[in-house]
């Protein structure tokens, strides 16, 4: 069933929260992020990277720097979720319903400008922790 979870990746993101979790005292909502990592693969399926890599594995990365930074579930979630509204069919709309709006509005606010510049890892972690 979370056959998905499998990956040296999202367990290294997972490690980390629950070592904050337990670490800091703080409650990183484990489950919300599992489901916004199976949405962030489903949505990018197959996308690779010009490395040849899963393309989600960039939003896992940026989320482990995230998590650096916040210790926000939204945040997190956000920093996971980051691409998906400019690269794949998942919409801000689909975001509210199965999150919550303050995501889809901070995933939206991360979407590529029309001019095609993406962000950089280190403003969008400004973005996300101010």
């Amino acid at each position: 069933m979370l056959a998905f979870l499998n990956c040296e990746h999202i367990n290294k993101l997972l490690d980390k929260l629950d070592l904050i979790n337990h670490s800091f005292d703080k409650c990183i909502n484990l489950d919300k992020v599992k489901k916004a990592i199976f949405y962030v693969k489903k949505y990018h399926g197959n996308q690779k990277r010009d490395t040849g890599e899963p393309y989600y594995m960039h939003p896992l990365e940026v989320a482990l720097m995230v998590a650096d930074y916040s210790f926000k579930t939204d945040t997190i979630i956000t920093a996971i979720l980051h691409d998906t509204i400019e690269d794949t069919t998942l919409t801000k709309e689909k975001i509210a319903i199965e999150f919550n709006d303050n995501i889809a509005e901070q995933v939206l606010a991360l979407t590529r400008n029309r001019g095609g510049k993406k962000t950089s890892s280190m403003k969008m972690i400004q973005t996300l922790v101010n």
